[in-house]
């Protein structure tokens, strides 16, 4: 209907934007599932070098290799450390994509029940202007048949 083709198009634009957001938070999701799993290896490396050095080393081992272990398992550290700072980077843009997601959601759905009202009113404008002309039709067939009567009770 001409009358909605404002609202059909504010609907398909939301839409899209909907769709764009989705998107954007499923992208999001996927960025922050990525750096979980770097996070998860960078701590099983971690664990394993630690279990690998501690069992494998039964013999004296010279300070320069203990001390190359310690700053080596401290860069590890740090790894884990910047990491964690990503994920929580990710997590906020996350959050922030579901945010936008969630508004992009609820316009969309504003427009529907704009729309939905609409068409509900106009229909019931219709359907009063049918039953309008649905009772003159009755009012006009009653008139009609008492005047045919009132004539055949003359004759």
């Amino acid at each position: 209907m001409p009358k909605f083709r404002a609202l059909e198009l504010a609907i398909e634009q939301a839409t899209r934007q909907r769709d764009e957001q989705a998107r954007r938070h499923a992208q999001a999701q996927r960025a922050l599932e990525y750096g979980q799993g770097q996070l998860g290896q960078l701590q099983n490396y971690s664990a394993d070098t630690d279990a690998r050095w501690i069992g494998g080393h039964s013999v004296n081992l010279s300070v320069e290799l203990i001390k190359h272990h310690y700053q080596f398992m401290d860069r590890l550290q740090n790894a884990v450390t910047l990491q964690q700072g990503v994920i929580a980077n990710l997590e906020r843009q996350r959050m922030a994509a579901h945010q936008m997601l969630l508004q992009a959601e609820y316009r969309l759905a504003g427009f529907k029940q704009v729309i939905k009202s609409r068409r509900a009113a106009l229909d019931g404008v219709q359907q009063r202007r049918e039953q309008r002309a649905t009772d003159e039709f009755a009012a006009m067939r009653h008139t009609m048949a008492r005047a045919l009567l009132t004539t055949e009770e003359i004759l």
